[in-house]
């Protein structure tokens, strides 16, 4: 019986490892590509070895990107910040602070979580165009913004739920009112909420493409539409763009690395009740 675990077992990490490298493979092409010289990459040996390692393409990708990053960074951290906290003010109304009619709201609040980024692409053109908020990071981070308020909204009043009442009631009576309940109760409590929300609205913004090349104009592009047109001439140097790739790549996979485990702790405790 131990011995038919132990194939069956043993049969089950060999079916993860061989997906786990499949899934790799891509990964592994563009390290491989970054580290070529432009004379090296061809297609016949596109996953070899570099006979001699390239670390100037990180260099001078970077020379390339540093403009987008920096509109990212900005553009990230804006919508973030500013996503988070007022879905976190959202959740708090919805599930604290109910009023007539305040589950019908919710739910069509929530429609926006289901509505595709390319359908309303032409009104919010239009719409910022008409605010004088076109072709620049304010109109952007404003987009997103709104975007991201149906999950962040969510994930907020599910954590609140957890929360009892008794707390509320108790400072009630202590003559505490809306804002300071929420400033000295529900917020200091609301940090696994808060890094949720946070790491995915900086996966979503960061990794956003059709907004940041339809939205902002050539000085505000994010990284996403830089590493677009880094590989979008006829001659490309492919060195450069996977370079630039995983310089894209990494500050999320970085902030996954050190947040992940809060991420996981976060989720399950806006969904279990103890």
């Amino acid at each position: 019986m131990k011995q038919k675990m132990t194939i069956g077992r043993l049969s089950m990490y060999a079916v993860l490892v061989l997906l786990a490298m499949m899934y790799l493979l891509p990964a592994y092409l563009t390290v491989v590509t970054s580290l070529k010289f432009p004379g090296d990459i061809t297609l016949p040996q596109s996953w070899d070895l570099p006979p001699v390692i390239n670390t100037g393409s990180f260099g001078e990708a970077f020379d390339l990107l540093k403009g987008n990053i920096l509109n990212s960074v900005l553009l990230t951290i804006g919508a973030t910040a500013l996503s988070t906290l007022l879905g976190s003010l959202n959740g708090y109304v919805f599930s604290k602070w109910k009023f007539p009619g305040s589950e019908i709201i919710f739910t069509l609040f929530l429609f926006g979580m289901f509505i595709p980024y390319q359908v309303i692409l032409i009104p919010l053109f239009q719409t910022l165009r008409a605010m004088n908020l076109y072709g620049g990071l304010p109109g952007l981070i404003l987009a997103h913004v709104v975007y991201g308020l149906p999950i962040t909204t969510l994930i907020f009043r599910n954590f609140y739920t957890q929360i009892p009442d008794s707390l509320m009631e108790s400072a009630s009576l202590d003559g505490a009112g809306f804002f300071s309940i929420y400033r000295k109760i529900i917020f200091p409590l609301s940090i696994p909420g808060f890094v949720v929300t946070s790491l995915w609205q900086f996966t979503q913004v960061w990794n956003e493409f059709l907004w940041g090349i339809c939205l902002t104009r050539h000085t505000s592009n994010p990284i996403t539409v830089g590493l677009a047109q880094l590989a979008g001439g006829q001659a490309v140097s492919w060195n450069l763009p996977m370079a630039g790739s995983i310089l894209a790549a990494l500050p999320v996979l970085l902030i996954y690395i050190v947040l992940g485990r809060y991420f996981i702790r976060g989720l399950l405790a806006g969904s279990v009740k103890e």
